[in-house]
């Protein structure tokens, strides 16, 4: 055995020696082996090979011959420092080093062991790293799953705290009209938490985040010369104050300016802080500032929503009451035109019959148009239920038709109704479908200029599917709808261009009161239209087993 044997190791380490030369490879062994080490080893590249394939050793001695190996181990190569072609052997890519031959024992275990710790810290650090990205994942992740501003904070100080084993975390918001005003903070069990007011004087703490914000880099106590800013900008007095052994804040921001900042501090235990670690906190840092952002947006989208929804119902309880207080005296005046008219033992002339028509017709307006503002007051709040029962639409189109027929030829307008041959029936709220064909043929004398026509059709059909639908079409020769305009003929008081130039009567409400019975119905409503040429809309029912929605 060799002199200058070390002391044995206590580490059980796997050494591979590769020695074309036996003596200084038995020479190489009996070292390592001295040292504690198990040793392998191989006389030429086949065996070192046949070994590599087998095992995973700690470290590989290998002569400058056998060198040209790609292992992830690391390598003491023996090399002849008078030989520049060794010498070169040792530039070869991964964990090397070189030691002249033929090596004296001590110092072949030294270098040995040396690169072992080495490749160990290496792992150690990589592993440690890889912890703390995963930690910073979770704490983004938990940041992602939120909406709510003070949890996103509070899952920010936590995730930091745990992660580095801080004594304190503290984040908080500026005075921003982009993000709520919030406090957060974590500290370790047993010390006191802080006042929520920290900062005696937040301009400060801005100031200092602004000029952070604009470095691109956070500020750091206890690390490097290159990482230090407290020259020019300092942590607040109020947290320097706290006498922090090691400390790092980092500003949030967007655009050009910051608005908060956190603030990660070890009370007792100095550290320096690597540039892996300050870009993994400058990472969170960032997504939870996008996270408050959106937050906030969120929340404020929210409130608006809710103030809708408010101002939605005032104003259908207006609807509904107005509706009530117009219809009671209504009914009174309709019932006083009735008698009159029908007085047999009192006529009126002519004339009054006359102008007692024209009352009539036009009290009638107003009833409809009370029904269907109270019909729009109920639409999305208080449905009134279906009255489902067997209805045969053909009657129903029938009964439609001969009450709008004198309307009809008050405007010099013919209805022509061609009923379904099969006079199918279907399950359906009878008055409220006829409410639904009243207001279309109704709109069409309306847009049908003198002279004009009005077809009334159904006819039953069964689908590619096996459904069968009633289908009822509406037709008219009136003024016509532009193309850009059918798609809002369903939005609640809405008035194509041309009813509104040619002054033709109307709230914009029966369209929107039809979609929604038809729509309850279970059936589909279509219209088509040419400008100047006329109108179809098209009601689609379902027949047999298709259950209408009755809310």
């Amino acid at each position: 055995m060799p002199a200058d044997t070390p002391h044995v190791a206590t580490v059980p380490y796997l050494a591979v020696v590769a020695d074309p030369d036996t003596g200084r490879r038995e020479f190489s062994q009996a070292a390592l082996q001295a040292a504690g080490f198990t040793v392998r080893t191989a006389s030429g590249a086949a065996t070192l090979s046949d070994i590599l394939d087998h095992t995973e050793p700690s470290v590989l001695v290998l002569d400058s011959s056998l060198s040209d190996i790609d292992v992830a181990a690391p390598v003491l190569v023996l090399v002849d420092l008078d030989n520049p072609a060794e010498v070169k052997a040792v530039e070869h890519a991964g964990v090397r080093d070189s030691i002249a031959k033929p090596p004296a024992a001590k110092e072949l275990v030294h270098r040995a062991t040396a690169l072992i710790n080495l490749v160990s810290r290496r792992t150690e650090a990589r592993n440690e790293a890889e912890t703390l990205r995963e930690r910073l994942r979770m704490v983004s992740a938990a940041l992602r799953g939120t909406n709510d501003p003070q949890q996103i904070a509070d899952y920010v100080v936590a995730g930091f705290g745990e992660t580095f084993g801080a004594d304190r975390v503290w984040l908080t918001t500026f005075d921003d009209g982009r993000v709520p005003l919030i406090n957060a903070q974590w500290h370790r069990p047993g010390l006191p938490a802080l006042a929520d007011s920290v900062f005696s004087h937040p301009e400060e703490a801005r100031a200092a985040a602004d000029l952070l914000w604009s470095r691109a880099e956070p500020l750091t106590v206890d690390g490097a010369s290159w990482q230090d800013n407290t020259d020019d900008a300092g942590l607040p007095a109020e947290l320097a104050a706290l006498g922090a052994a090691a400390s790092v804040a980092v500003p949030m921001g967007e655009g050009s300016s910051s608005l908060g900042i956190i603030w990660i501090a070890l009370l007792d235990s100095p550290r320096e802080w690597s540039r892996a670690e300050l870009g993994l906190i400058q990472h969170v840092a960032g997504n939870a500032a996008h996270g408050l952002i959106q937050s906030h947006l969120i929340t404020s989208q929210q409130q608006v929503v809710r103030q809708l929804r408010q101002l939605d119902k005032a104003k259908t309880d207006f609807l509904a009451t107005v509706n009530h207080e117009l219809r009671t005296p209504l009914t009174s005046i309709m019932a006083y035109l009735d008698m009159i008219q029908e007085n047999t033992s009192d006529p009126v002339s002519a004339e009054v019959h006359q102008m007692l028509d024209i009352v009539v017709r036009n009290t009638e307006r107003l009833r409809l148009l009370i029904e269907d503002m109270l019909s729009v007051s109920r639409h999305g709040h208080e449905l009134s239920p279906l009255q489902l029962t067997r209805v045969r639409l053909a009657r129903t189109l029938e009964i439609v038709t001969a009450a709008l027929t004198p309307l009809a030829k008050l405007q010099n307008v013919s209805i022509a109704l061609a009923p379904d041959a099969d006079n199918a029936e279907l399950m359906a709220d009878e008055v409220q479908l006829q409410q639904v064909f009243t207001n279309l043929v109704s709109n069409a004398i309306k847009f049908t200029p003198s002279g004009g026509r009005i077809d009334v059709a159904s006819v039953s059909e069964t689908e590619a599917d096996g459904t069968r639908w009633s289908t009822v079409s509406v037709s008219d020769t009136g003024m016509g709808i532009s193309e850009d305009e059918i798609a809002h003929v369903f939005t609640r008081f809405y008035r194509a261009s041309n009813a509104m130039s040619g002054a033709v009567p109307g709230t914009g409400l029966g369209l929107a009161i039809t979609q929604d019975i038809v729509d309850r119905h279970g059936g589909r409503i279509e219209v088509a239209s040419e400008l100047g040429l006329g109108t179809t809309v098209t009601v689609k029912l379902p027949l047999d087993n298709h259950a209408p929605l009755s809310s």
